[in-house]
């Protein structure tokens, strides 16, 4: 998958586009895919690196929403579930049956938690992924050791789905591709082109890191920027209303023996009154999340004091061992787009406002999706090209993406080692360590990452920084940023290498990642 070759492509003049997406998040990459396999001429175009802002950030459940239900999202919920099932029958490598456990510490609670999650399970119907049932005391200390037990009655198993969500997206972008369509990062919107009726006929653009700026024309343009759709809505129309109000939500990374074993905590009513989650991930414990509303989006969000020390005492109360600060392995804030509060009076609270997404279609003929969540990316991709379909008069395709397998499909039950998550790929990796077997060289010696995996990066997804890697291709910023940084001159001689550049280029590329990465230390 050659950036090159995509910039070929948009800066070819004569070419006109049937469908031209901005953002490269869960939803644009989405609908990149279902655009394409419908058979429509389609561009992605991302500021950034792919998943970039919130869709790199979640707490890495691909789940129906155990909350959604208790404040009577019934539609919302089953459509979820029956999304859940769908990414799980198309995307097997990246997509794993989790159990959550719902420790009980008080009378009422076991059967409260157990007749909810039954119901939970009715409307996942075909798409259950497995049966909630109660345990004992017994059974739920030794299925989590880490669990706190003073007063603990029992509890509850429910199942869910966990996921990586960097790398559905690597995936997505490469399936998108494969369907036809033109995918670039670092490409940035400066602009929308409309004809005399006043109807978008195209945006302009500027590359990132050529310098280069092309024109595309364009029958459609969809807006899949999440935090950022008000800056290109206010492109088409000076005068817009903001429709997004970012929320922030922060995860903390522990060492996996704070949790002690494979089962995932769901902590159903924490101080602020959102929910709470301990899940297992690539070896260490994802710890999350908060809601906190914020006035403006951005593209490297930090965490907020409050917020750290939110979720170290919530954890706290629930663990056997209070993680502290010097335990984090590495935190992280990510951005949700939530619907803006329509007058100054309206205090509904961020985690009250629907995770269902909505559709704004402006007078231009410029189509916005916002809202939503990664397991209804699928789903939400659907709605917005049927309604593209309807506003430009595009020939009406029917959707295909529920049957359609995601790159890298590969049925696995293995996942002791981070090489899982390449599904199909992994063979052709290895392939790259036989054929050099320089290339099998770990990157750290406290991770099974190897050199090869960098230069597969670069190859094939689209690598084009060390954060790129580091970031969203190997996950290591998230699952301990300082063995990132570490790590970081390593990837960045194996990326200069590959791309042409020279010992500067990734000295200063060091020092940026390095830069970035304190952010996720504490």
């Amino acid at each position: 998958m050659k950036r090159e070759n995509s910039i070929a492509q948009l800066g070819d003049a004569s070419q006109e586009w049937d469908l031209v997406i901005i953002g490269g998040g869960a939803t644009g990459l989405g609908t990149a895919v279902d655009a394409a396999s419908r058979g429509f001429k389609t561009a992605l175009l991302e500021q950034s690196d792919f998943t970039k802002s919130t869709s790199s950030r979640s707490t890495k459940l691909v789940h129906g929403g155990v909350r959604y239900l208790a404040q009577g999202d019934v539609g919302l919920v089953i459509e979820a579930l029956r999304e859940r099932g769908l990414l799980k029958k198309n995307a097997p490598h990246l997509v794993n049956d989790q159990r959550f456990i719902i420790g009980n510490y008080r009378w009422w609670e076991l059967p409260y938690y157990t007749a909810g999650l039954m119901v939970y399970d009715i409307l996942a119907g075909k798409h259950a992924f497995g049966r909630s049932l109660p345990l004992s005391r017994k059974k739920v200390v030794a299925e989590i050791s880490g669990i706190a037990t003073g007063g603990l009655k029992g509890g509850v198993v429910y199942h869910d789905g966990q996921f990586d969500d960097s790398r559905l997206a690597v995936n997505l972008m490469q399936t998108a591709m494969e369907q036809g369509a033109v995918c670039a990062n670092y490409v940035k919107v400066t602009g929308l082109t409309k004809d005399d009726d006043g109807k978008l006929s195209g945006v302009d653009i500027h590359d990132l890191i050529s310098g280069e700026k092309h024109h595309l024309r364009a029958k459609a343009v969809i807006n899949a920027t999440g935090i950022f759709v008000d800056d290109v809505l206010k492109m088409d129309n000076r005068e817009q209303r903001n429709i997004v109000r970012p929320s922030q939500g922060v995860h903390l990374v522990l060492d996996k023996s704070f949790l002690g074993g494979n089962s995932a905590i769901m902590i159903p009513k924490t101080s602020d009154g959102r929910v709470l989650f301990v899940v297992p991930w690539h070896g260490k414990v994802v710890v999350g999340t908060t809601d906190t509303p914020m006035d403006t989006p951005e593209l490297e969000p930090r965490a907020l004091e409050d917020e750290i020390e939110f979720i170290l005492r919530t954890a706290g109360m629930y663990l056997t061992r209070q993680p502290r600060r010097e335990d984090v392995l590495s935190v992280y804030a990510g951005l949700r787009p939530l619907a803006a509060p329509q007058k100054a009076a309206d205090g509904k609270k961020t985690k009250e406002i629907s995770r269902s997404h909505k559709i704004l279609v402006s007078d231009s003929g410029l189509v916005t999706i916002t809202g939503g969540k990664w397991t209804t990316y699928r789903a939400m991709a659907d709605d917005v090209i049927n309604k593209a379909i309807a506003v430009v008069g595009l020939p009406h395709k029917k959707c295909v993406t529920r049957n359609l397998h995601i790159h890298g499909y590969k049925k696995t039950s293995d996942r002791e080692s981070f090489s899982y998550v390449y599904g199909s790929d992994y063979e052709k990796i290895l392939t790259l360590q036989r054929e050099n077997p320089a290339l099998s060289a770990r990157l750290h010696p406290g991770y099974g990452y190897t050199a090869a995996e960098v230069v597969w990066a670069v190859r094939e997804e689209m690598a084009l920084t060390v954060e790129d890697v580091l970031a969203r291709r190997l996950r290591l910023l998230f699952l301990d940023a300082r063995a990132a940084i570490e790590t970081a001159p390593a990837v960045a001689t194996l990326m200069a290498q590959e791309l042409g550049r020279d010992e500067s280029w990734a000295k200063a590329q060091t020092e940026e990642f390095t830069q970035t990465a304190q952010a996720y230390c504490l």
